[in-house]
């Protein structure tokens, strides 16, 4: 009698130690198709809207651009989050360059673009236009109307989900676009852009 009652229990012990370790596998198997699928990093991808330059009619001649003069680049820009968690980012820095000089640099403070979120930032850059000035090819540039310029953007952050999937990310993007003196706009905008995981 005392032998039917051990192997009695025995076969208890062995079903529920069974059932434990089918739900532990059955968890595993869950958590790693979240992990595969939901829980994925994708890359945010950034994307230059428009750009304004104020005070754009004092580039028609040389005369007219002084070094007190106020000249302005508004950059809209757009950082697009396709993961299912926030992307949390640290101060993002906008250059500008003329000729391979920087004559102007803007930060845009920290944030955070919400999951599977788009977050439009617009960046004003002071232009330093004694800079301008001292670059030798800018007497050309005015005589053809045409101004050519180029932005350059990186934004470092982080995607976390609840402390477990944590993610650096560095963004980067290098626009070449052309200042039509003439018609007062920015045109032919190309972007390459660089996400690094």
């Amino acid at each position: 009698m005392e032998l039917h009652k051990k192997k009695k229990r025995h076969r208890r012990c062995i079903k529920c130690c069974g059932c434990c370790i089918a739900t532990i596998l059955l968890l595993v198997v869950i958590m790693l198709v979240f992990g595969f699928t939901v829980f994925r990093v994708h890359e945010p991808s950034i994307r230059m809207n428009s750009v304004k330059i104020d005070g754009i009619n004092y580039l028609n001649t040389s005369t007219t651009l002084q070094p007190n003069v106020n000249l302005t680049v508004s950059v809209d820009l757009s950082v697009k989050n396709r993961n299912s968690m926030s992307f949390k980012f640290n101060e993002a820095t906008t250059s500008l360059f003329y000729d391979d000089v920087a004559i102007g640099e803007a930060l845009t403070p920290p944030g955070t673009t919400k999951a599977r979120r788009t977050l439009r930032m617009n960046v004003t850059v002071e232009i330093m236009v004694e800079k301008i000035l001292s670059i030798p090819r800018l007497g050309s540039d005015l005589k053809s109307g045409e101004l050519p310029v180029s932005t350059y953007t990186i934004i470092n952050g982080r995607i976390n989900m609840l402390n477990i999937i944590k993610k650096n990310i560095e963004i980067e993007m290098n626009c070449n676009m052309m200042v039509d003196l003439r018609n007062q706009y920015v045109r032919d905008i190309d972007c390459k852009k660089n996400v690094s995981l």
